[in-house]
């Protein structure tokens, strides 16, 4: 599941509630303190939580009790532009030239 498809599970209007931590995606929907998709003001479901459940008591033996949904997709690079592709071309040409010209004053 990629991060945009994420955030569509953030438990708001009946939706399901779902959260990742450190990559793997948790189902909190069941959860009583997970209302709405909201933990106890803190936090949102429909994201990756890593990072600001580091300092929360007890995360890994808590979260580790709700269903496993799935895990988050890394994006793809984004493809190189024509622009970069284009001056390494050039660069090329510049070298086979120079090349050729040491070549033919031998």
């Amino acid at each position: 599941m990629t991060r945009d498809e994420l955030a569509g599970y953030d438990g708001r209007d009946g939706r399901p509630a779902y959260v990742a931590v450190n990559g793997v995606i948790y189902d909190v929907t069941a959860s009583p303190l997970w209302r709405d998709g909201n933990h106890q003001g803190a936090h949102q479901a429909g994201r990756e939580l890593g990072e600001e459940l580091k300092s929360a008591p007890h995360v890994r033996a808590v979260i580790e009790r709700f269903p496993v949904v799935g895990r988050v997709e890394e994006a793809a690079a984004p493809p190189k532009s024509a622009s970069h592709l284009k001056g390494i071309l050039a660069a090329i040409i510049t070298a086979a030239i120079l090349l050729l010209a040491v070549a033919l004053s031998r």
